[in-house]
């Protein structure tokens, strides 16, 4: 996990072998977002807003559960 400058996002992390997205909120709870390629993990990680690109870009797109 690495940590992201974001005023709800904590930390994100990508395993590139099952293409999942793990993303810890600041509260403590982590979710994990299915079929998220390398590219995308690597502009959330670099966006200058976390927050607005996990927003647009991945919300939406992909399934997710909670850890």
């Amino acid at each position: 996990m690495t940590p992201v400058d974001s005023s709800n996002i904590e930390s994100v992390g990508h395993d590139p072998d099952s293409q999942e997205l793990h993303v810890q909120f600041l509260d403590g709870t982590t979710y994990v977002y299915s079929d998220v390629d390398e590219e995308t993990f690597q502009e959330l990680r670099d966006a200058a807003s976390v927050g607005s690109y996990f927003n647009r870009m991945i919300k939406p797109s992909h399934s997710y559960r909670k850890l």
